[in-house]
């Protein structure tokens, strides 16, 4: 199983929005094949595991990262095919989340009376697909918050100016973390103040990233970067019907894409719109700023990992940028906690990473209304 997590993590971005799964077919003690879902739309890793397997695959042990699936996609069921090739034992790392396959193809293997084994490194092998479980179970992409702060937790000077807050070693690591994501997201402020390009550099590549700006009222500037640069046509305004219609018209006819959804408390609807990014394929993004639109997201319960560079310097200032504004919380045990906490030293600057739990200061149903 862990040769099969090893092989799953070659799929990459290449397999979205499938999930990344590696297998691994072994006979008589003696691994016989192995293969990964390589690109959307093709074979899935058992049967690329099959195929090279030959006949030796017949009568083996399977080991498959997520439980294999059971219906038509891009590809034919899974399922069919270890069955045909007599496969006696399937172990399976984690159970699928998607409603229509969870625990279908176990059972359905049972009942053709082939043996089941589920859960093995299961930990792992969630945690290897946690923004496709994401993706499934709540119409959402999985999101991280990217953050670049002073030790005494501003994200620019009092003039506004951010560059460079971080290392240029750090830099690099956030150039890889939008390599692995779908979508960029930053607020309007961040657009008018440091006019970003959002692009992927330091050696890596993402030709399909999105750029994504919350524009709730519709000032973002014709001019900048985002906007007339030849990436527009991969920039989304996210606003919302306050937003004069005249002016959204003249971006769309630049070329670039205009999503409407509902307000709240005057701001884009973070949990709509994600839903809307989510619709079109969009399953890992990454806010990377500023403080009100880090607040937001904490807020409604969007934030599943944070990755904070902060760096040895004091900015100071009662109207610098703190790294996340809103209203906050009103008691220390209602604060977002992070688990997982990772630490590392980049360029001077301490990278700190970790997951956030569901608890927080709000409570969110599906439909995003706030109780």
């Amino acid at each position: 199983m862990r040769r099969a997590i090893v092989l799953a993590r070659r799929g990459g971005l290449a397999v979205r929005p499938n999930p990344r799964v590696g297998a691994v077919l072994v006979k008589k003690g003696r691994v016989v094949a192995e293969g990964w879902h390589r690109v959307f739309g093709g074979p899935h890793a058992e049967i690329e595991a099959f195929n090279r397997a030959g006949e030796a695959g017949r009568g083996a042990t399977l080991y498959v990262t997520l439980e294999p699936c059971s219906s038509f996609g891009k590809t034919p069921p899974c399922v069919d095919e270890i069955l045909r090739r007599r496969v006696k034992r399937v172990v399976i790392g984690c159970l699928d989340r998607d409603s229509t396959n969870r625990n279908r193809s176990a059972s359905l293997l049972r009942e053709n009376g082939v043996e089941v084994t589920v859960g093995v490194l299961e930990e792992e092998c969630r945690w290897l697909n946690r923004d496709f479980f994401t993706w499934v179970e709540e119409k959402r992409p999985y999101t991280l918050l990217k953050l670049a702060l002073s030790l005494d937790g501003k994200i620019a000077a009092a003039s506004g100016r951010s560059r460079w807050i971080s290392s240029e070693t750090s830099r690099r690591r956030v150039h890889y973390l939008r390599s692995r994501a779908d979508a960029v997201v930053v607020g309007l402020n961040t657009v008018i103040t440091d006019n970003p390009r959002l692009t992927v550099r330091y050696g890596y590549h993402h030709p399909g990233l999105w750029k994504v700006v919350l524009d709730g009222s519709g000032r973002i500037p014709l001019t900048t970067r985002l906007v007339s640069g030849r990436d527009r046509a991969r920039t989304i305004v996210a606003t919302t019907p306050a937003a004069p219609p005249s002016r959204m018209d003249r971006l769309m006819r630049k070329g670039v894409d205009v999503i409407r959804v509902p307000a709240r408390r005057g701001r884009v609807s973070l949990r709509a719109l994600f839903r809307r990014l989510a619709a079109r394929g969009m399953i890992r993004v990454m806010i990377e700023g500023g403080g009100e639109t880090a607040a937001s997201a904490l807020e409604e319960g969007l934030v599943d990992e944070v990755h904070f560079f902060l760096a040895p310097l004091i900015l100071g200032g009662r109207s610098a940028p703190s790294a996340v504004g809103g209203e906050g919380v009103k008691s220390i045990s209602r604060a977002w906690r992070v688990e997982r906490l990772k630490q590392q030293w980049l360029g001077g600057d301490l990278y700190l990473s970790g997951t956030v739990t569901r608890e927080g200061p709000l409570s969110i149903n599906p439909e995003g209304v706030t109780r």
